[in-house]
């Protein structure tokens, strides 16, 4: 087997992962003298059996099969007569499976007699990236009298047919890690990783199947370094630009009315490629002429086009982008809709410009970029499941290339809501399907906190709600999302955005309400400021609509900002909860650890984007994002510019710090989170990292400037 890359990302999801199953019959066991004469296999994509994809060659050892052998496996030197010898089978098998995880049953064994006969033949060998789903059942120990295949297989209500013939084997094998799966993940079991990480402690197996001869299948972060390479060589161009910077503004506008002659000589005076066309002086733009429509317009009727109005040759509906996406985004969307123009619009869905594929010329990251187009095309959880994976290698990659961490989370956050919206998606057509009919009343799915902020970073949870236009807790409307709202949970659960341990979800009825309730509700908060209050009231100013009638959400939202706004002690109380800061240095400015890492959340980014809300709401700042709320704050507060300046900076080096961590914790299969294990940074970046959460303790001074408290 010749040197690979194995491109599967390390946070894979279990039930997401596209895989071969595989198996070996052999003359015997001994590894050292036995010989191969069946290869079987089967392909897995995405979580789901591919019964269409096998591969299954008899393989001639050149030798007589041993009668003991062929009673188990029934096959005779009549059935490999003729059949390939082991280089062009071996050949012909790693071609079939190219780059794919292996998974097997006792899987340590087949590589050992791959191994064994690739050197033999003079080939050169490189073990793949595999797992053995043996090892995976006896992580879940179940009480069975053996851990035979067949035992296993009976256990978990999976038929068995044809046994010992490899490619029945390998099929049964793959429908035993299908049905592991639920139960791996129960037991926090969820990623490829996190898999191979667990098999990794069965040492008194390991060393069993070593003393026999069998090869180690765990495998881990060995060729990661070329996956980053290989994205870090991707221009980050589209990642590190919006489309504001790059859209022409203003946008042609014309009426429906006006003829072609026209908007053709208003192409030709502005030398550019498209307008937009709204049904009169005061409509909005709802169409589009591309200079192809008219080109198609004059090859239909080359007399009488020039005197046809924009409105009869003009496209419908107006495909959009917002200003604030990142340019990645305006790629993808071109690429799923087949288009060459898109409208630019604002916040309020105003057009504002227009973007094209000669805009955006030269700046394709190939597969990456795809990742938009796979998750506005995903038809299910599984497809879903695989963008998550591809999100943390596009962070690895963009990490390697250095650019700026905030950057980084707002792309992952980006990802997070597109996650979210097109959860919803799938939940509303399974209702759908279910007989449950279609939404009862207009809603807007909302996601809260740090994904509605900007600022994610791989370690997410949900924190979502629901606002709709009408109806009573518990009446048809409300039950009706609630079902919406567990459908969205769980597939967000299953894609890798785990469950809020707070509860902070759509699926739970205090996230879920009419907006009515959500102003009485918010009123409440705001009103009696207690502690709770406090934290909902905290993530709600954060939150941004994903799906829906988002206007709903828009204006429960700015209703919230305007009464927090004028509630002087609303404000006060949350100035003194966001400057109650434990800094987590202790003497000499070393970091108070526990488990030999320091946790960056609690004394690290979330003081400083409190405080950033904070001193949003004081001076009524339209920002969301923590830095634009503390640049756009400077002005309102000359004399603590300097303050403000290193908390902007710390809170970029604090959160390069927990990205990282991730990165690195996504390969080894550990949980990810917010701590940082100090021993695995450089002294430099260490150093910085103590400068960064050191001003952390200016947030106190600041939210006690009497602007803040008024």
């Amino acid at each position: 087997m010749t040197a690979r890359i194995v491109e599967t990302s390390s946070g894979t999801p279990l039930f997401s992962l596209t895989a071969v199953s595989f198996d070996t019959e052999t003359t015997g066991l001994d590894v050292r003298k036995a010989r191969i004469i069946q290869i079987g296999a089967i392909r897995i994509e995405k979580g789901k059996l591919d019964g269409t994809s096998t591969f299954d060659a008899f393989v001639d050892p050149h030798e007589p099969i041993p009668a003991e052998s062929t009673k188990i496996h029934h096959i005779t030197d009549d059935d490999i007569r003729g059949a390939d010898a082991f280089p062009p089978a071996f050949n012909a098998f790693t071609d079939w499976a190219a780059d794919t995880i292996l998974l097997g049953y006792s899987t340590g064994f087949d590589l050992a007699m791959f191994k064994a006969e690739a050197e033999r033949a003079g080939l050169t060998w490189q073990p793949p990236r595999s797992l053995d789903v043996r090892h995976l059942v006896q992580l879940l120990a179940p009480p069975l009298p053996d851990q035979a295949l067949d035992t296993v297989a009976s256990w978990l209500g999976c038929a068995t047919e044809h046994r010992h013939n490899a490619l029945a084997d390998a099929v049964l094998t793959a429908q035993v890690f299908l049905a592991l799966v639920p139960q791996l993940r129960e037991k926090g079991i969820r990623t490829l990783a996190e898999a191979e990480t667990a098999c990794r402690r069965l040492s008194t197996q390991m060393s069993d199947e070593a003393k026999a001869g069998w090869l180690e299948v765990v495998r881990s972060g060995e060729t990661q370094q070329s996956s980053i390479a290989a994205l870090a060589r991707v221009d980050s161009f589209p990642y590190r630009h919006r489309i504001a910077d790059i859209m022409s503004t203003p946008p042609a506008v014309v009426d429906a009315a006006t003829s072609l002659r026209d908007v053709l000589s208003l192409l030709m005076r502005d030398q550019i490629s498209s307008v937009f066309v709204r049904a009169g002086p005061d409509a909005n733009a709802n169409g589009i002429i591309t200079e192809r429509d008219l080109l198609r317009a004059i090859d239909a009727d080359p007399q009488g086009a020039m005197a046809r109005t924009a409105g009869d040759v003009a496209t419908h509906p107006l495909i959009s982008v917002a200003e604030n996406e990142y340019a990645y985004r305006a790629i993808s969307r071109l690429n799923i809709e087949g288009l060459r123009h898109l409208a630019v619009t604002d916040s309020a869905g105003k057009l504002i410009g227009a973007v094209t594929s000669r805009d955006l010329l030269g700046q394709r990251a190939g597969d990456a970029i795809s990742m938009g187009d796979e998750i506005e095309q995903a038809e299910s959880p599984e497809d879903l499941g695989t963008v998550w994976a591809k999100l943390s290698m596009i962070a690895l990659g963009l990490t390697y290339e250095e650019v700026d961490p905030r950057d980084i989370a707002s792309i992952i956050s980006s990802e997070l809501r597109a996650l979210t919206r097109q959860a919803c998606v799938i939940a509303e057509r399974d209702m759908l399907e279910s007989g449950k009919g279609t939404p009862p009343t207009p809603y807007a799915m909302i996601v809260l906190g740090s994904g509605g902020r900007g600022e994610s970073l791989l370690a997410m949870d949900q924190d979502n709600a629901i606002v709709f236009e009408k109806g009573e807790p518990g009446g048809p409307e409300d039950k009706w999302l609630a079902s919406l709202g567990k459908r969205v949970s769980v597939i967000l659960n299953s894609v890798g955005v785990v469950y809020c341990k707070g509860g902070i979800m759509a699926a739970n009825s205090e996230w879920r309400m009419s907006i009515d309730a959500w102003r009485t509700s918010i009123s409440g908060w705001i009103g009696h400021s207690r502690p709770q209050d406090i934290l909902n009231t905290d993530i709600f100013f954060d939150s941004t609509p994903v799906h829906g009638e988002t206007a709903l959400a828009n204006t429960i939202r700015d209703e919230a900002l305007e009464l927090a706004a004028n509630s002087k002690s609303f404000l006060q109380l949350l100035a003194h909860n966001a400057s109650d800061v434990d800094v987590p240095l202790g003497w000499f400015g070393r970091f108070q650890l526990k488990d030999g890492r320091v946790d960056l959340k609690m004394g690290g980014i979330m003081p400083i984007f409190s405080a950033a809300r904070v001193l949003a709401l004081r001076h009524r700042l339209p920002a969301r994002t923590t830095p634009e709320r503390l640049e756009a704050v400077r002005e309102h507060m000359p004399s603590d510019v300097h303050i403000l300046n290193n908390l902007i900076d710390a809170h970029r080096v604090i959160l390069g710090a927990i990205l990282e961590q991730q990165l690195r914790d996504i390969d080894r299969g550990i949980p990810l989170g917010n701590s940082v294990a100090p021993k695995e940074l450089s002294g430099a970046k260490l150093d910085t990292l103590k400068w960064a959460v050191e001003q952390v303790r200016n947030v106190k001074p600041l939210l006690g400037n009497p602007l803040v408290l008024g």
